[in-house]
């Protein structure tokens, strides 16, 4: 197998949109630390996990104010407060996701979008976040509304750059025309790819970054058929009548691994480094050697021939299953009502 990256590797930056937004090519998903894999992990050995990546050149820490909720945003406030880690990263989180009474609600309304903004402010630490996002898209709140109001948040300095999650291409198109988007989030990995028929070249169309999260695929790049978390035995593509055929993909995609001298992990996130320079997956992991694999798969060149065979093995037909149980609240299902509609209360 490929030795693991050092603390010490290069990593290379890409430009996200056309703002002035720079960051590494490969980011850190900070959520697995505070929230959904489990019980939270040990906060010392979360923030020692921070400052390991920050000193191995990335600089993208993602984040969102449901995880937790609020418990990871307060686990990076934490360790943005040590030495000049603050101006070494790029600060990405995330509102319009919330829990009420065990269920979890979206809200876009100006009002709520402020409020979240100075909660996750606070909880940071910080006067301005570099990225903001607007986490799922509110179904009832005309997406120019939304923008609108982060627009404000630009100018007051609270915010530098906006981004969006799961949003269609046309709720990408009406955002972009009140205020540029420099990032869509979206998932995007060898086994989630149909967001290549639409949303991609959207993005690209318009010079908008592309943030790729669950990049390897929810663990499928690592242990397809081990345990699982409870969770992941909820998502479709992980029940046993389509784990069975997935398994095969990811048999082949590990054989030709094995023959590059990488794991299944490194050849998944090299795949999707080689899809674009305005790419930036964000793998989470709360362990520093996994961490160090990952980063590991910035050193791997693949050929044409060899992204064209993996392309072969997971088109996206022929990964069986939806990534989630409900696709509502994903950009197949997020479209907001006209703005000649809205009547703020």
């Amino acid at each position: 197998m490929a030795p693991a990256a050092p603390a010490t590797a290069a990593v290379r930056r890409v430009k996200l949109g056309s703002q002035g937004l720079e960051v590494s090519a490969q980011g850190l998903g900070c959520m697995g630390m505070s929230a959904f894999h489990g019980p939270s992990k040990p906060e010392a050995d979360m923030v020692a996990l921070i400052h390991h990546a920050v000193a191995a050149g990335v600089t993208l820490l993602d984040t969102a104010d449901i995880y937790g909720p609020h418990a990871n945003e307060a686990l990076l406030g934490k360790a943005l407060q040590v030495g000049s880690v603050r101006d070494n990263v790029a600060l990405a989180t995330k509102f319009g996701k919330f829990l009420a009474d065990g269920k979890v609600g979206i809200r876009g309304d100006p009002a709520y979008v402020r409020a979240a903004c100075e909660g996750s402010l606070q909880r940071l630490g910080v006067d301005c976040i570099d990225l903001y996002y607007q986490h799922r898209v509110d179904k009832k709140v005309p997406i120019e509304v939304t923008i609108d109001e982060l627009k404000k948040l630009v100018e007051e300095g609270k915010v530098k750059y906006i981004g969006l999650c799961e949003a269609s291409a046309s709720t990408i198109r009406r955002a972009h025309a009140v205020h540029p988007i420099n990032a869509v989030q979206l998932e995007w990995s060898l086994w989630s790819r149909d967001v290549e028929e639409d949303i991609i070249p959207t993005c690209r169309e318009l010079g908008i970054g592309i943030v790729a999260y669950s990049p390897l695929g929810r663990g499928f790049s690592y242990r397809v058929k081990s345990c699982y978390h409870m969770w992941s035995l909820n998502l479709p593509r992980f029940q046993p009548e389509n784990l069975e055929k997935n398994a095969k993909i990811f048999d082949r995609v590990n054989a030709m691994a094995m023959r590059k001298g990488c794991t299944a992990a490194q050849f998944a996130l090299a795949w999707i480094h080689h899809k674009g320079d305005d790419v930036c997956p964000i793998p989470g992991t709360t362990k520093i050697e996994n961490f160090d694999q990952n980063v590991g798969a910035l050193s791997l060149e693949l050929t044409r021939d060899e992204m064209a065979e993996l392309e072969s093995y997971a088109a996206a037909a022929d990964v069986h299953g939806d990534r989630y149980a409900q696709m509502a609240n994903t950009w197949k299902d997020c479209e907001t009502p006209p703005l000649s509609s809205w009547k703020e209360e």
